[in-house]
């Protein structure tokens, strides 16, 4: 093979844009494309393979192997080289190809006369759309310059396909973004909906994926790049004396002045692409090089750099972060993440909230379960796939989204809401109601909440009280402390909203992924176990100190109720008591009204704390049960992890067990005790915790109706022998005998 060109690179591009240009199907484009690739390339065979779906790659165009192989050969993902080529989402390059690791000999194709394989991916922002290979006859290795061209081509047509120019018939050449799918995350809040996509962040469209002159595209780059650092500069000279945002606007600096990312984007307009086109493919190998790494540091620099590109991309387009579009009436938040302010700005008028990041215990996710608006984290390629207005069903309770669905879906979903509507209905006609079983035990049931929204549910949902206020939400939506001032107000608001029912504050519970703005982040290999909750507080006195006198003064006072989290120590209790005691004398001393009663608790959400002393259980005034973290530390599995987190069951007898035990000690001192938790609002859940002695559970507002509905059709004792069988016969769990005792008394 001849040695390639700068020029010879142009002029095989010129001819891509030039046979895209013609009034021709897709799959004429299709052969006309991989001619002139082989020709140009100098090989007998020119193959472009494209997913038909998420694990099937098709061969849909060929010059030099068998005509007849297209549309018939198929392989599975990591199948063969060219499905080796899709998974890894990087090149193979070999003179000998049968015998490369991987290598399947396809006999349809007429391909065992070729020697030499490069196979390229042919993908768009870390999204694998095909694979594009070229073979000859001689036993070489192609070089950097000719894989470089490669790369160069399956960028375009990576944007080709994204923009349907070869759209034909069959799957794997339908029109991308037209066609269901199924993407499957994890649930950040329970619910579900149906509606209409709205992306946070519209994606830059590149229509211009070629150009004839290097030179203008060269200067068109560095005029976009200077305006781009120049915009950098102005935000480091916003950010006032905050190191934090210095440091995060440093490091786009580092990313805006790269001489190796500048020098790169070049190369590529030297081979013929536009500017932003360069700009997009050096963004899509990137994506392809970190995406997929388990370190922390490297995936946040990728996302720096993610950002820094979309805004170059929208400095040479001119397309602005505002499209002009007007959000659908009934929308669904798509966005790779998004913090907490953001969400708050778009408030209830969300019908449900999907990620392509975020976490379970993340920010948005807090927020959302204030909203009560469902959400879905970690669902991979949605930004991707999705576009504006796109028809969209979102559940919530299984962590399925449905893109586009067909109709058989979307009549079954429907479905799926209209019973549950009609269960709400139910439930209004017992909302006055007390959650008592049949048996005569009578089960408290609270509300979780964290914003002033939150409170009309108490009225609504009959709760008894809120079991939990999350008060960090104020702090982390702001890029600054919070005053005293203003969060006696909201305490004080929340209070006077509650119409005299029981408050249960918790003070700032921040670390792990609840990271402060305008605190420096820890570094920490293992956050869930590190730096959080009361072990800040405890760090911090000041920042617990300016909390609870403004709780104090909330109180005005009424009676006040405050909680301390993760507590994993009796000496943590008290260390934190004797704060809210000193806290307590200098309010006096200063003269300022003092609660006319103060009740304290803790949340026990690590195994340590169930064997604390008696004197623990003595002292403190309450405890609720914080079943998410304590569920984790119990199994030893993180939440976060869908690889081992659906393994552990709450009804595992194991937890049970540990639960009833704590429960025990509790009643030995007469100290009451609760569970708070998403497990606290599922119905059979419910059901077990109150017949091992749980008399009070806190949940989302929805969560009250259904579990009272159950609750009070059933009878504890029946439920106890049911867990009591599970344990002498040597049962794992007791979920399916206590299911099927639930769906027997309706």
């Amino acid at each position: 093979m001849p040695e390639r060109t700068h020029s010879d690179s142009r002029k095989l591009l010129g001819r891509l844009r030039d046979a895209m240009a013609e009034d021709d199907a897709g799959q004429e484009r299709l052969n006309k494309i991989t001619h002139l690739i082989a020709t140009s390339m100098g090989c007998e065979v020119c193959s472009i393979y494209l997913f038909r779906d998420d694990d099937t790659l098709e061969l849909c165009a060929t010059e030099g192997l068998n005509k007849d192989a297209v549309h018939q050969t198929r392989m599975k993902m990591g199948e063969g080289l060219v499905g080796r080529v899709a998974k890894r989402g990087h090149v193979i390059n070999t003179p000998n190809a049968p015998q490369a690791r991987g290598f399947r000999y396809m006999p349809e194709t007429g391909e065992e006369i070729y020697s030499s394989f490069a196979g390229v991916p042919i993908q768009r922002l870390g999204d694998t759309l095909g694979v594009l290979v070229v073979q000859s006859k001689e036993a070489r290795e192609f070089v950097t310059d000719e894989i470089y061209a490669l790369e160069v081509v399956a960028m375009v047509l990576a944007e080709m396909t994204e923009l349907g120019a070869f759209v034909g018939e069959g799957a794997a050449m339908s029109a991308r973004h037209s066609q269901p799918v199924l993407l499957r995350g994890t649930v950040g809040q329970e619910g579900v909906a149906e509606g209409h996509i709205w992306l946070h962040e519209p994606r830059v469209v590149v229509t211009n994926l070629v150009a004839d002159d290097p030179e203008t595209e060269a200067k068109r780059l560095t005029e976009a790049v200077d305006t781009l650092r120049l915009s950098v500069d102005q935000m480091l000279s916003m950010s006032g004396g905050d190191k934090d945002q210095k440091e995060v606007i440093e490091t786009y600096r580092m990313f805006a002045n790269s001489k190796s990312w500048m020098s790169r984007m070049q190369a590529d307009i030297a081979q013929g692409l536009s500017a932003e086109a360069a700009v997009e493919k050096e963004q899509s190998l990137a994506r392809s090089r970190i995406g997929k790494s388990s370190d922390s540091y490297m995936r946040e620099r990728l996302s720096d750099l993610d950002d820094l590109s979309n805004r170059l991309l929208r400095i040479l387009t001119g397309q602005g972060s505002d499209t002009g579009a007007d959000m659908p009436a009934d929308p669904i938040l798509v966005a790779r993440n998004i913090g907490p302010a953001e969400l708050l700005e778009y408030g209830r008028s969300l019908r449900g909230i999907v990620l392509e990041q975020g976490s379970v215990g993340s920010h948005a996710a807090i927020v959302a379960r204030a909203l009560a608006i469902p959400l879905i984290v970690h669902a991979g390629r949605i930004t991707n796939e999705a576009l504006n207005n796109d028809h969209v069903m979102v559940d919530g309770e299984q962590g399925i989204v449905h893109l586009r669905p067909d109709d058989s879906v979307a009549t079954a979903f429907r479905d799926k809401i209209a019973m549950q509507a009609e269960a709400q209905e139910r439930y209004a006609s017992i909302r006055g109601k007390p959650a008592e079983t049949t048996c005569g035990q009578r089960i408290d049931l609270h509300m979780n909440a964290g914003l002033m929204a939150d409170l009309p549910s108490l009225e609504n949902s009959g709760a008894e009280g809120v079991g939990l206020f999350r008060t960090e939400l104020q702090f982390l939506v702001r890029n600054q402390m919070p005053r005293r001032s203003e969060l006696s107000t909201l305490y004080k608001r929340v209070l006077d909203a509650s119409g005299g029912k029981r408050v249960v504050f918790r003070t700032l519970d921040i670390g792990s992924d609840k990271v402060l703005p305008y605190m420096k982040p820890n570094d920490e290999p293992n956050p869930a176990l590190g730096w959080r909750a009361i072990r800040v507080g405890l760090d911090k006195p000041g920042i617990m100190r300016m909390q609870l006198q403004a709780l104090l003064r909330a109180a005005d006072g009424g009676p006040l109720t405050i909680m301390f989290p993760f507590i994993a120590q009796f000496e943590e209790y008290r260390a934190a008591r004797a704060e809210l005691d000193r806290t307590l004398a200098r309010e006096k001393k200063l003269g300022h009204k003092i609660p006319s009663s103060i009740e304290v608790g803790a949340m026990l959400e690590t195994p340590s704390l169930a064997f604390a002393p008696d004197v623990f259980f003595q002292e403190v005034e309450f405890l609720s049960i914080g079943g998410n973290d304590l569920k984790q530390f119990f199994f030893a599995a993180d939440r976060e992890n869908e690889r081992v987190r659906r393994r552990y069951d709450t009804l595992n007898l194991s937890f049970l067990t540990f639960l009833e035990g704590i429960v025990q000690r509790c009643a030995a001192t007469n100290t009451p005790v609760s569970f708070c938790g998403e497990d606290a609002g599922r119905p059979v859940e419910a059901l077990c915790f109150a017949a091992i002695g749980l008399r009070s559970l806190s949940m989302r507002p929805a969560s009250i109706g259904p579990v009272k509905s159950l609750l009070r059709r059933c009878d504890l004792n029946e439920v106890r022998r049911l867990i009591e069988d599970a344990r002498h016969n040597g049962d794992m769990s007791v979920r399916d005998a206590v299911t099927a005792y639930a769906r027997s008394v309706f």
